[in-house]
């Protein structure tokens, strides 16, 4: 049995999402056997980041600096904004290099069953943003939930008196997906969102 510190440890990772116990309990016994090569910049990473830990004033993603880097970046179209749910999908969003422009986070989606009001939500934020000018396109980045949908659709009501493009993410068939394993939902979109053929 281990001690109560390296215990410890091992439930603090095991509460990580994507690790259970067993996975917590190998990155552990890796730890301890790569002391030095994995465990103390571990350690100096957690701490860097501890210390400097914040959330972006303008688009509310989470980062060392404040305003974030993709803020920032004068290389980024200030015109173009892209609202999501969370930073996860601003990250997975940002990954992809596909985005020119900023991001807006909501830290959320509406859900009446959760008891999430747009008082809840940076929509204000949002709105006061595109009020302030400059942005000639809003894309609604919004999960393909019927909550995610429901977000989507408040927030067009909300910019529609604004002089932008309000535009969403197409919804639909997976580049490599075969259409035996799609659920109804996703080919209804797909045919929803059919197009001419070139």
């Amino acid at each position: 049995m281990a001690s109560q510190e390296i215990e410890a440890l091992t439930q603090a990772l095991a509460r990580l999402p994507g690790l259970g116990p067993r996975s917590a309990r190998r990155a552990v016994l890796h730890l301890m056997k790569k002391r030095e090569t994995a465990l103390a910049p571990l350690l100096r990473a957690l701490e860097q980041v501890s210390a400097n830990l914040s959330v972006c004033g303008i688009c509310g993603n989470v980062d060392t600096v404040n305003p974030c880097g993709i803020c920032a970046d004068p290389r980024r179209d200030a015109r173009l904004l892209c609202v999501v749910e969370e930073v996860s999908d601003l990250w997975a969003l940002d990954r992809s290099r596909l985005f020119p422009g900023r991001f807006h986070v909501l830290g959320g989606r509406l859900s009446a069953l959760e008891g999430v009001r747009p008082e809840d939500l940076g929509i204000d934020r949002l709105v006061s943003r595109v009020a302030a000018g400059g942005i000639d396109e809003v894309v609604l980045a919004m999960n393909a939930t019927l909550e995610g949908q429901t977000t989507a659709h408040y927030l067009a009501e909300r910019l529609e008196r604004f002089p932008i493009r309000l535009t969403q993410l197409a919804h639909g068939l997976p580049v490599g997906g075969e259409l035996d394993y799609l659920d109804e939902g996703t080919l209804a979109q797909a045919l929803r969102a059919r197009r001419p053929v070139a």
